[in-house]
């Protein structure tokens, strides 16, 4: 199982940096998506179970938040909401389990003698509780309206598998540092993923944010014409 989640991993990090460099809607970034969507299920689960027999606990919230952001990704675009009500209800309360597992080892962490929990400090179990909330949230908002259209649905969808891309990006070069050369440890050169990453995910809500806003105002000056 080790060999799966790292050969996985591997292939979801070339198909993830592939996708968001790659135009959006392109067949590249199609294919490269699908790639990325298959294998991180795989790796995410995967490095779930592995976290779990250590025991590793912010490390299966972590996996299981992944294997969650990546899913309701693809089901954004993929199908519409009144074919996924079932699914994505279940997705959101184990993203609501998620948050308070988060938390709760968070706290651990801040009260523990060495501020960690199974080796993770207390910052990044917050981070996934917090982001797990929020998702969570966002469910409970898709569910409640119906549908999702628009540059809401881009968004939705950027913003996850980007999130998840993060992830699997920080655990890689971030959490296994050890298994790079001395020199590139301390060049702080494994860093720059993770930022390029984060880069990209602002650029691209900020991107489709945009666009929609100039798409609208034009559409706001001729109703006010018209009126």
């Amino acid at each position: 199982m080790k060999w799966i989640h790292i050969a996985c991993g591997i292939l979801a990090l070339a198909a993830g940096f592939t996708a968001l460099f790659a135009t959006k809607g392109s067949p590249l970034h199609r294919r490269s998506g699908t790639v990325f969507f298959a294998v991180m299920l795989v790796m995410s689960s995967t490095g779930a179970v592995l976290a779990w027999l250590k025991p590793d606990r912010g490390s299966v919230v972590a996996g299981l938040l992944t294997f969650y952001l990546v899913s309701t990704a693809w089901l954004t675009v993929k199908r519409p909401v009144d074919r996924t009500r079932g699914v994505t209800a279940a997705l959101m309360l184990l993203a609501m389990g998620l948050a308070a597992f988060g938390f709760a080892y968070g706290i651990e962490a801040t009260q523990s003698a060495n501020g960690r929990v199974d080796g993770i400090p207390a910052p990044p179990l917050f981070l996934f509780g917090a982001a797990a909330l929020l998702a969570a949230a966002m469910d409970a908002r898709l569910l409640w309206a119906g549908r999702i259209e628009g540059a809401h649905r881009l968004a939705r969808h950027l913003w996850r598998m980007t999130y998840a891309m993060w992830i699997a990006t920080t655990s890689a070069f971030l959490g296994e540092a050890k298994f790079f050369p001395m020199p590139i440890r301390k060049s702080g050169l494994l860093a720059l993923p993770v930022l390029l990453v984060t880069g990209m995910l602002l650029f691209w809500l900020v991107r489709v944010y945009w666009k929609r806003r100039r798409v609208a105002l034009p559409r706001t000056g001729e109703a006010l014409a018209d009126g």
